[in-house]
């Protein structure tokens, strides 16, 4: 039986110009990375299409690819850079804001339960995602890639390239916060 190659082998191949190796890489971190843009960017699923097709050409066109690096952390670096710049600017910040979100969460869910169990979850997701756009950027970001994207405290920090004590500091920080904006909502539901 054959061994799948890690990332790290595959990036190193595409380096070379294999471009089964990119559609490898492509294949693998597709989904996930669309999960994890599409959470920081509030549910604009457009745009986290866009983010992640520029961060997949940013990949192809690296040339000076680390293969000790890992490659999970590192291409969800380029990912998050991508975010940072894009919403750096203020009329972007302005119309992320005031926009339809709500036109964005009512296309959310697409899944087999009743349509009770579905309103309800979209209505939790939506408070969620609510709170998680109310949060300064450093928090959600470690949230993001923490309890959606399965991340561990080192690789957020290798992502991220902070201080692993500094990691833990905004999750816990973050969560905290998380939980203050739904307790409200919890109290209401109970």
């Amino acid at each position: 039986m054959m061994q799948e190659r890690s990332d790290e082998e595959l990036m190193t191949a595409v380096m070379t110009g294999d471009q089964v190796a990119l559609a490898s890489l492509v294949t693998r971190h597709h989904g996930p990375l669309l999960g994890y843009l599409y959470r920081l960017v509030g549910g604009d699923r457009q745009l986290s299409e866009d983010l992640v097709q520029e961060t997949l050409l940013h990949v192809l066109r690296q040339r000076t690819y680390q293969a000790a690096r890992p490659f999970k952390p590192w291409l969800y670096a380029i990912a998050t850079n991508l975010v940072r710049d894009y919403f750096k600017s203020a009329a972007v910040r302005q119309c992320w804001r005031e926009g339809d979100a709500e036109d964005v969460l009512l296309h959310l869910y697409d899944s087999e339960p009743s349509p009770e169990e579905r309103a309800l979850a979209a209505e939790q997701g939506s408070e969620v995602r609510a709170a998680l756009a109310q949060l300064r950027e450093d928090y959600r970001i470690v949230i993001v890639l923490r309890f959606y994207q399965g991340f561990s405290l080192q690789e957020i920090a290798e992502t991220l390239q902070i201080p692993l004590g500094t990691v833990k500091s905004r999750l816990s920080v973050g969560v905290h916060r998380l939980r203050s904006m739904l307790a409200p909502v919890q109290k209401g539901v109970d």
